[in-house]
């Protein structure tokens, strides 16, 4: 959880406390991480500043290589190991000073910390060594999580059953996002790797690393669904397109995306100078609802999936399983915090960026609706699915391209470009438009072009196959 300044200079009118304690330098580092393990253990967590005497006084310090390396080599002592926001935070009034902000707490649930051996416990601003009893009750806890289904190992998985480059992506996203050290990467074997993200035990791979990174899921994991369909008129008598998806979580959310981007309608509205499209429901509003489908749903249920519907006046986000830990049904607009279903599944998300902190997803989606004047959407939980419903304003078009704007963006005049007299698979476009996210590229470049007629694909009756190739239709050659 990043902090400001100005919430900084807030803070520091307050006292110390069981969430919050000031450091004046990192001098003092080793006293503070036993407060910061005492922070991992509490229920919310809590904020470690260093650059603030015990007056609360803004005094800074200097930040140097050095300093870093310290603070990462203390973090190392943290057993299990723990992802936490170091920020450098400059103070406009004292130059070459910065404050330095860590923010800790428990978001997988692993209770208890320890740090250099030993767990600590925060009583109002004191820290003191854990007591032998609370240590044993929250290490049962634990081991009670341990027996989830995504956490069991699986003598079923192999090295050759994983996406290599999926994982060694989800590293380097991890690095980039400053949530894995960079010595992650020093090895970049499949085991290896999946240790470090939490995916293996004993030399066998979780259940949790075939939601993930598998190949192929059909025969092993037929939980690994997606149900797609987009009904004419309000109920579910007829079908306008339907499909079912199989594959690892990233592969879900992709195929997720692209169908609601094909059956939903886009608007344009002026911004200053610019036009600005948005679909019928705001993509960050069901980009989280999808996201969240697919961390918290039940795995466990080899039968269950997740769906999507599309009617002329709603959309429903369907998982198989029950709300996560922490959210009320009956007061879902007031301040939440929830432990997910699957933290293993959540904490790669997390690492990914794909995921931020738990309970925040509801607040997106509201927002975001309320931000193009449409109804707040609606959550239910019952007969072991999760339901979210989003509601249109009008009803859904079933042709989208008449209703997109004639207007070439940026993305396009750049994908046409690097198309120019070439056939191009996805792979070589993202290495030419130097992008890492396919999902971006297939939402900002691919599709809007060809709504407009401008690129096609070398193969339109076999969108998904793997050699599919993308070209320039004869109009977009034109505007070369």
């Amino acid at each position: 959880m990043l902090i400001t300044f100005e919430e900084i200079t807030h803070l520091t009118a307050s006292k110390e406390s069981n969430s919050l304690e000031f450091k004046e330098t990192t001098g003092q580092l080793t006293r503070s991480m036993e407060s910061g393990c005492a922070f991992m253990n509490s229920a919310n967590g809590g904020y470690l500043l260093f650059g603030i005497n015990d007056k609360g006084k803004i005094t800074g310090q200097e930040v140097s290589d050095k300093t870093k390396k310290e603070i990462a080599g203390a973090l190392r002592k943290f057993e299990p190991a723990v992802f936490v926001d170091v920020q450098y935070i400059p103070i406009p009034t004292h130059k070459d000073k910065y404050i330095i902000a860590i923010h800790f707490e428990d978001i997988f649930n692993r209770k208890p910390y320890l740090f250099d051996g030993r767990a600590y416990v925060r009583i109002e601003s004191t820290t003191s060594i854990m007591s032998q009893e609370s240590y044993n009750e929250l290490l049962i806890n634990r081991h009670k999580e341990q027996f989830r289904w995504e956490a069991f190992p699986n003598k079923q998985l192999s090295v050759e059953m994983f996406d290599k480059e999926k994982v060694i992506g989800t590293i380097r996203l991890g690095i980039e996002n400053g949530r894995l050290p960079e010595s992650t990467i020093e090895n970049t074997s499949i085991p290896v790797l999946l240790d470090k993200l939490d995916l293996a035990e004993d030399g066998l791979f979780k259940n949790a690393a075939a939601v993930l990174f598998a190949k192929k899921t059909s025969s092993h994991f037929p939980q690994c669904k997606l149900r797609l369909a987009r009904f004419k008129g309000t109920n579910r008598s007829e079908f306008i397109d339907n499909a079912q998806i199989e594959g690892n979580i990233f592969i879900l959310f992709d195929e997720a995306m692209a169908f609601l981007f094909k059956h939903l309608s886009l608007s344009g509205k002026i911004i200053k100078a610019e036009r600005e499209e948005e679909l019928s429901i705001p993509y960050k509003a069901l980009r989280e609802a999808v996201i969240n489908a697919l961390c918290h749903r039940d795995y466990s249920n080899i039968g269950g999936s997740t769906g999507i519907a599309i009617y002329d006046d709603r959309i429903e986000i369907i998982n198989t399983g029950k709300l996560p830990k922490g959210i009320d049904i009956n007061n879902l607009t007031s301040p939440h915090k929830s432990i997910p279903n699957n933290p293993l599944i959540a904490n790669v998300l997390y690492r990914r960026k794909m995921l931020e902190s738990w309970g925040r997803g509801l607040d997106l989606m509201y927002s975001e609706c309320k931000r193009v004047g449409l109804p707040i959407p609606t959550l239910s939980d019952n007969q072991g699915e999760v339901v979210v419903t989003f509601y249109l304003k009008e009803q859904v078009t079933e042709q989208v391209t008449e209703q997109v704007t004639e207007q070439v963006t940026e993305q396009v005049i750049a994908l046409i470009k690097i198309l120019s007299d070439k056939e191009m698979s996805i792979k070589d476009i993202l290495e030419a438009l130097n992008l890492r996210h396919r999902p971006t590229l297939l939402y900002d470049y691919i599709q809007p072009a060809m709504r407009l007629d401008i690129v096609e694909q070398t193969q339109p009756d076999s969108p998904k196959s793997p050699t599919q190739k993308y070209r320039l239709t004869s109009k977009g050659k034109a505007m070369k």
